[in-house]
């Protein structure tokens, strides 16, 4: 739940019961079966005291209790605490809400409004049946519903109160009635909130469209459809006079067909059978007819009536009603595959669901996802085995918090991967196998790594810790070239090679505190500094403008920088020209991650923000290049970015973000993106040819990117 959810269900549940006067409970007490408080079944039950709610009874018949009663609100709030502990509802509550109910039933309709939306959570709560309704108390919970329901219709037609207010008394209403579009009470949607967050039905990720509730004039899309005539509930239900106080022409031009699916459902009596969609606009009208602000509710109406519409997961690719979306485990969820217009997680805006996007190799299926050691499309089919990357069964190596590939001339390239207890494992990318025990000796967690090829055709691998600790290694010997030996300037943030013209290979460190060194790796002594106005780095690469020269880029809190560290003076700009000041002001974005892109003819800057958009850069023009990818709520966060070139000249980039689990492949060739979803936490992303390792919470694995 989230906090002001929370914050106002604990205000609702700590609400005086007795209000404006005496309140005489004997009145319908014979209405429903009731456990007797001498049972001594109340022992069975957990959540609830006889004694309590004979207490609270008592205390809502008592004209003496005031809303300032302390005493009262100690006992209420116990007692209807013990009901339901986040989320979860005890059997006792099968017990107690009968003549809770029926108490609160007895009230005049102004005072119990806030009443029906505290017990609406209840019976709305996804975790309910985690205790099942005993039998010998299910007809006396059955019968309270109905009063509920009866009572809060009642509430519902003589209130007048604000929009929000109304969602949650409706909503109540709802549950009260047994539809499961009730859960949505937890969702706590309000008039000032933009997005929305989802739930496949088919594979249970969760999605975010960031600018969902804004206020459409006309709907953009056809109205649901209305209930089945043979859904039609038997028996007398009090919604009859919720339809008569729909008025079709409440939310304005062209939304009359969902106001009369709205009075169709409360004229049935909103049967369980009815779809959420439709179930939903009952809602969205009855807010329309009766906020206290007509046009604050009409506005809040046409909101909520987006949630009619259809969602299109961007890991599965099926498309789902929304309502259905909302619910955990919905009645009669089923994919709708067919309609060809639907809300996507990639800008909030309507588009075609079947029109199939093109992936790197042709496939019309651009989705893939992680089925154990297996890599699957959509239906079913094998597309690439994972290779798990092995471990020491002495000294497991666990979480792995960075990645560097080592590429050697004239022999295999070795992937290195560090964790949280400070050591160094180096592995063979095609198979994943552990070369050597793991190298132990930093003090601290290893936070980033870098290869350093020197002109002397070695090829060393650089070490930073959490506490500013630099080592450097020998893959071939796996052993330590300079032991680990403290920075003191704040935790390494990054690290990169630099070539410059005179024929030296300068080792790059940046850290949280801004400080970014040139180091002579052959001598451990610092030769030069970067970052002269001393902004915290987030993110370094090395990127290359010529084969002797290259330049620097990285992400700072105050944006980005490029730097040229073959200029002694830091001050000067020297070659470095710095990127477009107004393509990242059209952009609009705050750059998180720096990534190296090579391509064919040259090699790119790839720079990625919080909301997964990526942009390439020309470091020679400082201008973009080519389209950027869009933003992705399943790849956003803290930007996780790497890129590589296949044989056959195409460049593919990966993109993700730290502690989240989807991945997407874009080819900027073509435009094409496939969207990958794992299992695991990722934590970090290197390639090492056609190959993607992936560092994640548990350990490391890797996959083809071209499908094997």
């Amino acid at each position: 739940m989230r906090r002001s959810t929370q914050f106002r269900f604990q205000r609702v549940l700590g609400i005086v019961l007795v209000g404006r006067g005496a309140v005489t409970v004997s009145v319908m007490s014979a209405a429903i079966p009731k456990l007797p408080f001498d049972s001594p079944r109340w022992l069975d039950l957990d959540g609830v005291w006889a004694e309590d709610v004979q207490t609270v009874l008592q205390l809502m018949a008592s004209t003496g209790a005031t809303a300032t009663s302390e005493g009262w609100r100690e006992v209420w709030d116990e007692a209807l605490d013990r009901l339901m502990h986040q989320g979860t509802v005890y059997d006792g509550a099968y017990a107690a809400l009968p003549y809770l109910v029926e108490a609160a039933a007895a009230l005049s309709p102004g005072q119990s409004e806030d009443l029906w939306v505290g017990m609406g959570f209840i019976v709305a709560s996804k975790y309910r049946y985690r205790f099942a309704v005993p039998v010998d108390l299910e007809a006396g919970f059955v019968a309270a519903l109905r009063l509920a329901e009866r009572a809060a219709v009642r509430s519902f037609l003589a209130t007048d109160t604000d929009a929000t207010d109304l969602a949650y008394l409706a909503l109540s209403c709802v549950a009260f009635a047994g539809h499961h579009v009730g859960e949505v009470l937890w969702q706590f949607f309000s008039p000032d909130e933009c997005h929305l967050v989802l739930v496949c039905p088919g594979c249970g990720r969760n999605d975010e469209i960031p600018e969902f509730f804004v206020d459409p004039v006309r709907p953009p899309f056809e109205a649901p459809e209305a209930p089945d005539p043979a859904h039609v509930r038997q028996g007398e239900h009090p919604w009859g006079e919720v339809a008569a106080v729909l008025e079709e022409r409440a939310l304005g031009e062209q939304w009359e067909p969902f106001l009369r699916v709205a009075r169709a459902v409360a004229a049935a009596g909103v049967p369980r059978e009815t779809s959420g969609q439709a179930v939903l606009c009952l809602v969205a009208g009855m807010i329309a007819a009766k906020g206290t602000s007509k046009r604050a509710g009409r506005e809040w109406a046409r909101k909520l009536m987006l949630l009619t519409g259809y969602f299109r997961c961007d890991t599965c690719g099926r498309t789902w009603t929304i309502a259905d979306s909302l619910a955990e485990d919905p009645e009669g969820a089923r994919p709708h595959n067919h309609v060809t217009q639907a809300w996507t997680t990639l800008d909030g805006s309507a588009a075609p669901v079947l029109s199939a996007v093109v992936g790197p190799m042709g496939e019309a299926a651009t989705r893939l996802w992680q089925d154990g050691k297996v890599l699957r499309t959509l239906d079913g089919t094998p597309w690439a085995r994972i290779s798990v990357f092995s471990d020491s069964a002495s000294d497991p190596v666990g979480g792995v918090n960075s990645l560097a590939v080592v590429s050697r001339p004239g022999q295999p390239t070795l992937v290195a991967g560090a964790g949280d207890k400070g050591v160094v494992c180096l592995w063979n990318p095609a198979d994943g196998r552990l070369l050597h025990e793991p190298l132990p000796g930093h003090p601290d967690r290893i936070r980033s790594m870098t290869a350093l090829p020197l002109p002397d055709g070695r090829t060393l691998l650089a070490t930073g810790g959490d506490t500013g600790t630099i080592a450097l290694w020998d893959p071939v010997t796996a052993r330590p070239v300079r032991e680990p030996v403290g920075n003191w300037v704040g935790g390494v943030s990054g690290m990169c090679a630099a070539t410059i013209p005179d024929g030296r290979t300068l080792f790059v460190t940046a850290t949280t505190r801004g400080a970014v060194r040139l180091w002579d790796p052959a001598t451990g002594e610092s030769v030069g500094r970067l970052n002269p106005y001393g902004s915290p780095i987030q993110s370094i690469a090395a990127v290359p403008v010529r084969t002797d020269h290259t330049l620097i880029a990285a992400s700072t809190t105050a944006g980005i920088q490029v730097w040229d560290p073959a200029v002694d003076d830091p001050w000067e700009r020297g070659a470095a020209v710095q990127l477009s000041a107004r393509a990242l002001t059209d952009a609009g974005r705050r750059v998180a991650a720096v990534a190296v892109v090579p391509t064919p003819d040259r090699t790119l800057l790839a720079t990625g923000d919080n909301l997964g958009v990526v942009m390439l850069w020309d470091l020679v023009t400082g201008d973009p290049v080519g389209d950027g990818l869009p933003a992705s709520t399943g790849t956003a966060g803290v930007p996780a970015m790497t890129a590589t070139m296949l044989h056959d000249g195409r460049t593919l980039l990966v993109t993700g973000s730290v502690r989240g689990s989807d991945l997407r492949v874009w080819e900027p060739g073509t435009g094409s993106v496939r969207r990958i979803a794992l299992d695991v936490t990722v934590t970090c992303l290197v390639t090492a040819g056609s190959n993607l390792i992936v560092g994640h919470s548990c350990g490391v694995f890797g996959f083809s990117l071209t499908g094997q």
